[in-house]
């Protein structure tokens, strides 16, 4: 199998909604931040220059929201189900939905902020794929040309709400899209609501994950990579946070040579 990286890269480097913090401790701080502990709590009076070169071990300390680079969102981030009930969170949810076959759909030329429904059944009849229940949904919006840059947070292609519903009705658990968001950018959303105060267009991506349990993974990354637009599998664990909305994943595809 040969093996396509899916994920964008967390890089304080680039430019955030939440900015990335990232401190390096570098080898020969290491060892002195480890000589120090070691006198301070055994009583071990130890140089630094005990170690080879005088360095001991790296470390990174990151400040980031879990929806920074590739992520997967829980149902949990939707808010509460219809029933009242508290929505699983990512380290509840079943590992089996994270290892499947998976179809990838081109939307980059619907010359819109949004898809719907219609959109995506005639994608899916372009490449004669049937979805299978528990299929990963990948959406190829082109917005990964642009990641690192404040023009990724806002130019995107969306889903609508009859767009995620029709996916989720086809038995897909898990979609992804190389956007920031699955929903359309935050001023488009809110240009339209201003219009038509018309409640349906406020993240109606998100909110059909409360009446139909659903994950997201949001800023994938080289879908362009991928031969054909199915015979893939893609897995896409999400790191088990507990109690969280969210967790990061390195996502990435298997392809038959």
């Amino acid at each position: 199998m040969r093996l396509i990286d899916l994920s964008s890269t967390v890089d304080a480097r680039l430019w955030e909604p939440e900015p990335v913090t990232h401190t390096v401790m570098s080898a020969v701080e290491g060892a002195v931040h480890m000589t120090d502990g070691m006198r301070k709590n055994f009583g071990i009076d130890l140089s630094p220059d005990a170690f080879p070169g005088g360095e001991f071990l790296t470390n990174d300390m990151l400040y980031l929201s879990t929806h920074t680079g590739t992520h997967v969102d829980a149902p949990a981030h939707y808010g509460t189900r219809p029933d009242g009930e508290a929505a699983r969170t990512i380290d509840e949810m079943p590992l089996d939905w994270f290892d499947r076959p998976a179809f990838v759909l081109d939307v980059r030329d619907v010359g819109r902020s949004t898809v719907d429904a219609e959109d995506l059944h005639k994608a899916l009849d372009r490449i004669g794929y049937a979805p299978q229940p528990l299929d990963i949904a990948l959406i190829n919006t082109g917005a990964s040309a642009w990641a690192g840059t404040k023009r990724y947070f806002t130019e995107f292609i969306g889903l609508d709400g009859s767009a995620t519903r029709y996916l989720l009705d086809l038995g897909i658990r898990v979609i992804g899209t190389d956007a920031f968001s699955l929903d359309a950018p935050f001023g488009d959303i809110i240009t339209r609501y201003r219009e038509s105060l018309d409640r349906s267009v406020l993240w109606p991506a998100h909110f059909a994950g409360r009446e139909q349990e659903y994950c997201q993974i949001e800023r994938l990354a080289n879908l362009d990579a991928l031969p054909e637009p199915y015979g893939f599998s893609v897995t896409c664990f999400p790191v088990k946070i507990a109690r969280a909305g969210a967790g990061w994943t390195r996502a990435v595809a298997r392809v038959a040579e």
